[in-house]
């Protein structure tokens, strides 16, 4: 068959595959346009899952008429310069308009700030229409209707509508957490009304926009985070360790104000939490990160979902060590979803109306006693009786007057130095501890709270960071191989492994070339025990290759630490004296992530005096 050129139309719909995988997609490319144009206010409109119908109108700054034509022809765009790295705008390539009017029937209604009226383009399958008069506002409004009608093949890949509409709504809460500035409203007949008042570009306005987006209970179990490196900027905010999610949809990155799916920022983010959560579980993440665009390639992507940075290894080791700082500088929190489950689990059932008894309507503490059926305690033997179980009158009499009133002072005697002692204690975190319950259970009480702690995944956690310092703290011992064991691996991977043998030395694991594409181990970390030497060295090999780090062995040999701590930690069913358990609440407030133990779980729930009081309806 000879080269041929291919026509325009089939130009664009090649582009639009790449482009235009499905409604949200054309949302996306939408938006982003009305946000570089300097939309203060857009409104998007969907039916069908946006098969049917996608309208987005913004007030920004319009499109003069004699453009308009420019608008929606290939490679046509007022966002770029010549240079290529040097990008400051959601969109570059002016390929979108074109792509999208290739594969629907697409309208582009727009006025600038200066124009006596609007004007009107529309494609329909790549068959341009004249430019005409038109009635609206100051700003854009595109239309697409019929979404892929002229490629009815990929009308076949198309999810329900309402998982294209659940799609559209992702693409406007990741975007729209970038602008906080910005209104958003999302509506249609197949969904409900999603609005996003603009608040301002301040860290708090950014932080309530975050809470419209992710929900209010976000903040309050929020860490903020900003870090600076060699001209690399992180900000934002990531959950405390007890407040995380089944998936990662709610991990939320931005590079340069653009939404990424990133993997080695999600690595990064796995990376920093892999202590304090387990595998199944993910952390709430907003991260901004802000560098020169031109030590950043957004090109590498048709979605530009993805990027590619430089210097990879900086970034991670940036991500990494600002959350791993702000979890230790943190303190000890616990999350506000732990006291809401305590609450909910607290709650006491519907009251039943019919109940037998007098005709009054009550009954005497003895005869509610007997007809419940619990037996081993009599009230009306017990020293402190209530007020009808003591004389005949119904009242106390002398005699018990008496021995109430010394039983009171003795018992305040008694109680009056374990509160001075306590008292100091009340002011810290985990306040002071008042019982055991269950032999695994420690019931604290603070000033304003009650604190009930895990003593078993408590200890753990503290002996797992115990056992991870005396790590970091030395070198690892290691133990020499009878003979040294010989990997082949590629010439890539050997050559990094030996630029890498003095931190991998220090994890107790001796690596040295051995020829081209091999490398010998002579001695492994004492730690491992047998071990596959192949294994290791390869997985070590691959993710040096990934992200420039040697995280495998250390997440070897912090595997084994955990196992250390969870059989060497207090076990559940021990009594511990009250001095034992005050210490290990202070230890606990001493030690970075100590509000989950090695599996993630939470180590102690906080339930405030407020919401005490509003179960028995005090407030």
């Amino acid at each position: 068959m000879p080269i041929r050129q291919l026509s325009e139309t089939m130009i664009n719909q090649i582009a639009a595959g790449e482009v235009i995988e499905r409604p949200a997609s054309v949302v996306k490319e939408l938006v982003e346009n009305a946000l570089d144009a300097g939309a203060a206010r857009i409104q998007i409109v969907t039916a069908g899952g946006g098969l049917n119908l996608i309208r987005v109108t913004d007030d920004g700054s319009g499109i003069p008429e004699k453009e308009l034509p420019l608008a929606i022809a290939r490679h046509c765009t007022s966002k770029l310069a010549d240079d290529i790295h040097d990008i400051h705008s959601l969109g570059f390539r002016g390929e979108a308009l074109p792509s999208i009017g290739s594969v629907a029937r697409l309208s582009i209604r727009s006025r600038t700030a200066n124009g006596d009226s609007a004007v009107e383009i529309g494609i329909e399958g790549g068959r341009v229409s004249a430019v005409k008069p038109a009635a609206a506002n100051r700003g854009t409004t595109v239309e697409v209707r019929d979404l892929f009608f002229a490629t009815p093949a990929r009308l076949k890949f198309m999810k329900g509508e309402r998982a294209e509409s659940s799609a559209t709504s992702d693409v406007i809460k990741r975007i729209a957490i970038a602008f906080p500035a910005v209104r958003f409203t999302l509506a249609g007949s197949d969904r409900s009304t999603l609005e996003l008042p603009a608040t301002d570009d301040s860290p708090e306005g950014r932080l309530r926009r975050v809470a419209q987006v992710m929900g209010a209970d976000f903040p309050a179990n929020a860490i903020a985070i900003d870090a600076m490196r060699d001209g690399v900027h992180l900000v934002g905010h990531v959950s405390i360790p007890s407040f995380s999610r089944a998936n990662a949809l709610q991990q939320y990155a931005y590079v340069n104000g653009r939404p990424v799916r990133d993997k080695l920022i999600a690595g990064a983010i796995r990376g920093a939490f892999a202590d304090v959560l387990p595998r199944d579980r993910h952390a709430v993440t907003v991260l901004f990160l802000t560098l020169d665009p031109a030590i950043v390639d957004v090109n590498v992507h048709p979605a530009k979902a993805d990027v590619r940075f430089r210097d990879p290894g900086l970034v991670r080791g940036l991500i990494v060590g600002a959350i791993r700082e702000a979890l230790a500088n943190a303190g000890i929190r616990a999350a506000t979803s732990g006291a809401a489950g305590m609450m909910a689990a607290f709650r006491p059932g519907a009251a039943s109306y019919a109940h037998p008894g007098p005709a009054n309507g009550h009954r005497s503490y003895e005869a509610a006693y007997r007809a419940s059926g619990f037996a081993g305690f009599d009230p009306a033997r017990s020293p402190q009786r209530p007020l009808d179980a003591g004389s005949a009158n119904g009242g106390f009499g002398e005699n018990d007057q008496a021995a109430f009133d010394a039983g009171s002072l003795h018992s305040a005697d008694a109680r009056a130095g374990q509160d001075e002692a306590a008292g100091t204690l009340l002011g810290m975190a985990l306040g002071a501890a008042r019982a055991q319950v269950h032999e695994n259970y420690i019931v604290a009480q603070t000033r304003d709270s009650l604190v009930i702690v895990d003593q078993h995944a408590a200890h753990e956690r503290l002996v797992y960071e115990a056992l991870k310092n005396a790590l970091h703290s030395r070198a690892v011992p290691s133990q020499m191989l009878l003979l040294p064991e010989i990997v082949d691996l590629p010439e890539e991977d050997a050559e990094r492994l030996a630029l890498h043998s003095e931190t991998l030395a220090r994890f107790g694991l001796a690596v040295e070339r051995f020829g081209p594409g091999a490398v010998a181990v002579r001695e492994t970390p004492s730690m491992l025990g047998e071990t596959n030497v192949q294994q290791l060295v390869r997985d070590l090999a691959d993710e040096i290759a990934d992200n420039d780090t040697v995280d495998t062995l250390k997440e070897r040999l912090h595997k084994i630490a955990a196992t250390m701590a969870c059989h060497g930690s207090v076990r559940s069913g021990r009594l511990l004296k009250p001095e034992e358990m005050n210490a290990l609440l202070r230890q606990m407030e001493a030690t970075p992530g100590a509000g989950t133990c090695n599996h993630g779980r939470p180590t102690y729930i906080e339930l405030r005096l407020a919401d005490i009081e509003r179960l028995f309806g005090r407030r």
